[in-house]
């Protein structure tokens, strides 16, 4: 594959990039040697990892679709040398940008393939991002050289609201020298919450279940997601907010118990929304639930659900299904 190299020349890059690195410790990656560039130097600290930028980094390399959207919305695509890991199509807006940037992998890459891309900074989407026994921490990549992000869902310090979806695109445009291209980007995004903020003025909430999937329970959105703040901004109510993560297995008698008048169904992966909806109307624990009977479901792209610049346009498509006369 192009791009590739022999192990044994990995292997001597690794060498060359190590340097000392700790979780916790400020990390200065293969972008930070040499002279300080205007702006510069920024220190981020994310998710217990302190970083020093010297300059913006130019091999930049994105894992999961909404790290990936991030940093094409910030028009960063030159500044990137690989990506992968999609849960969805990319939004028609980004894909001239997207495939000017190489794909290293359909899901998580090898750290000799990421290796090989030479990239001076990893932004991973979620924690499996820098799994440690797949060899991709954090602190390996430090010591070879190799500054990293995780989206800030991961690691909230309090609730997760659209203020931290702000702060997300903030922060790396930030660390890429870009801040008037964040500014861009939050004003466009609060322009749509406006929008549905005026459609929905004195809505009664209607009480949500998310469905992500399951079949001896559900695995459901909980409070401390973006999944939660989606909801409230479309004008809905989770049912679930009191589970104390972003995401958590209930069973489907609570779910009845709670008598939900919608059920948001999550839609990816290789079960299609129609046959979660089939097992749902056909499970017998369900069958006097509100939504159950009246056969109310609204329907959202996972990857619309995660911390990312999708949030704003996925609380207008929930809001439009489940307030539909408030759009017309």
């Amino acid at each position: 594959m192009r791009g590739t190299r022999p192990l044994s020349t990995l292997l001597t890059v690794a060498a060359v990039l190590l340097v000392p690195a700790c979780g916790g410790k400020a990390q200065e990656g293969s972008a930070s040697s040499g002279p300080a560039a205007a702006g510069f130097p920024v220190t981020v600290s994310n998710c217990g990892v302190e970083s020093t930028y010297r300059r913006p980094p130019q091999r930049a390399v994105s894992l999961n679709q909404h790290a990936t959207e991030v940093m094409l919305a910030l028009g960063l695509e030159k500044s990137m040398v690989g990506t992968g890991y999609l849960d969805d199509r990319i939004l028609p807006e980004y894909q001239a940008a997207f495939d000017s940037v190489k794909v290293l992998s359909k899901e998580y890459p090898s750290f000799e393939t990421l290796l090989a891309a030479e990239p001076d900074f990893v932004y991973g989407g979620f924690g499996s991002t820098f799994d440690e026994k797949e060899g991709r921490g954090r602190p390996a990549l430090g010591k070879a050289g190799i500054n990293t992000h995780l989206n800030i869902e991961e690691c909230p310090a309090g609730p997760v609201t659209m203020a931290t979806v702000d702060e997300e695109i903030r922060t790396v445009a930030k660390i890429f020298g870009v801040p008037d291209r964040a500014e861009q980007q939050v004003d466009k995004l609060h322009g749509t919450l406006d929008l549905v903020d005026g459609k929905l003025a004195g809505v009664t909430p209607a009480r949500l279940f998310v469905y992500d999937s399951g079949d001896k329970t559900a695995f459901t959105a909980g409070g401390k997601g973006i999944g939660n703040e989606l909801i409230k901004r479309a004008g809905g109510v989770n049912l679930f907010a009191d589970l104390d993560k972003a995401f958590g297995d209930v069973s489907f008698e609570q779910v009845a118990e709670r008598a939900p008048e919608v059920i948001v169904i999550y839609d990816y992966g290789n079960q299609p929304v129609e046959e979660k909806k089939k097992f749902l109307l056909s499970n017998p624990a369900l069958r006097d639930v509100p939504a159950i009977r009246n056969e109310r479901f609204a329907v959202l792209p996972l990857s619309s659900t995660v911390l990312g610049v999708r949030v704003p346009a996925a609380v207008e498509s929930l809001a439009r299904q489940i307030h539909p006369d408030r759009f017309r």
